[in-house]
């Protein structure tokens, strides 16, 4: 009887893959409820492995440190705020209203992740030594203007919003984001704090300085 050697052992290894690409999803979502619950500081390898019932040297096949996990979870919670605000933008009609989807929805998804937010806003000496991209901070404001930009692009081609140049559209994405930053500040020192009136405000802001 013949035996395809060669299919055999993509099957083995594609199931050896599917095997390892599970056992790296396990840890970083036990990991994500462990940084969630606890902090950075409080979390350890030993901690994680003991969660996933792995043992602390298997981690290190998949993962050489406890940042690089940390590093793994936060690029996850970004994915998760920025699909929200995408999801919230899309739902709205107007430019005005998508700006307000955006900066509330920002809001409410960080205040919903707010252990993880004081980690990555705290000046943590992780962030600081993050990988070659620039930290999380700079990823996640890459992708909140990425969004910004898409909405400011949509309205000036509506008609809704004045035409700008690169650096004018450049300067809005920054006082945007600015203003949000101090948003999410006040969240931080302020837990029941109601920023529904300041998040008006500022899109009102924005939406005015922009219209024809």
């Amino acid at each position: 009887m013949y035996f395809d050697t060669t299919h055999i052992k993509l099957l083995m290894t594609t199931t050896s893959q599917q095997k390892e690409e599970k056992t790296r999803e396990l840890i970083i979502k036990t990991a994500q409820q462990l940084f969630q619950r606890d902090g950075l500081h409080e979390v350890t390898m030993e901690g994680i492995a003991e969660a996933t019932g792995k043992a602390k040297s298997s981690l290190y096949y998949y993962y050489r440190s406890k940042e690089e996990i940390w590093d793994s979870v936060m690029d996850i919670e970004i994915n998760e705020i920025v699909t929200d605000i995408s999801q919230a933008v899309n739902k709205s009609r107007t430019t005005e209203e998508k700006i307000r989807a955006f900066c509330g929805t920002m809001v409410k998804s960080l205040r919903k992740k707010r252990t993880l937010y004081n980690i990555a806003y705290g000046g943590n000496i992780v962030v600081k030594r993050n990988r070659s991209t620039g930290g999380i901070r700079k990823r996640f404001v890459q992708r909140e203007s990425v969004l910004f930009n898409e909405i400011l692009l949509e309205g000036i081609k509506n008609g809704e919003l004045r035409p700008l140049n690169a650096k004018d559209q450049e300067i809005m994405v920054f006082v945007l984001l600015s203003g949000l930053k101090g948003l999410e500040k006040e969240m931080v020192l302020e837990k029941d704090y109601n920023l529904d009136p300041a998040i008006n405000a500022l899109s009102h802001m924005i939406i005015n300085g922009l219209k024809i």
